[in-house]
């Protein structure tokens, strides 16, 4: 359950992240508001971990170089996020997204890439994906 609702969380969260981001990005430049929401999101982030001090960061060394390069992907999230906002609108634009999202993660998934646990491809996702895609489409007609 608790899966559940930060998904849902972070489902809104995205939304609203596209919605403010593109309308910051109407006033100043992409890249302005790209680096902007990742010094606040820095911040924010920063005062989180000083207060809950969770984990252990000399295990840092343990973790794979790819890795660490995690954050990196944000970058590219949040400027490709405001720009397609910009030019498609909040829905059509998360509509994409969001089966973009569920393309990448089934790849890797029944791939096995990055120490996922790898996964039979079964036929009712097959399903699924391709009405998400069928319906991306008929919502943009």
């Amino acid at each position: 359950m608790k899966g559940i609702l930060f998904a849902i969380i972070a489902g809104f969260c995205i939304t609203l992240q596209g919605i403010f981001n593109s309308s910051m990005n109407q006033v100043i430049s992409g890249w302005h508001t790209t680096v902007i929401v990742h010094l606040l999101g820095f911040t924010i982030a920063l005062v989180i971990y000083l207060i809950t001090r969770d984990g252990d960061m000399r295990q840092i060394t343990n973790i794979r170089p790819l890795y660490l390069t995690g954050g990196t992907f944000g970058v590219v999230v949040i400027f490709s996020e405001l720009v397609a906002f910009n030019e498609l609108g909040p829905a059509s634009a998360i509509a994409i997204l969001l089966t973009a999202q569920l393309l990448g993660a089934f790849i890797v998934e029944i791939k096995g890439w990055f120490e996922e646990k790898k996964r039979p491809i079964k036929g009712y996702q097959l399903v699924g994906v391709t009405l998400m895609i069928a319906g991306v489409v008929l919502f943009k007609l």
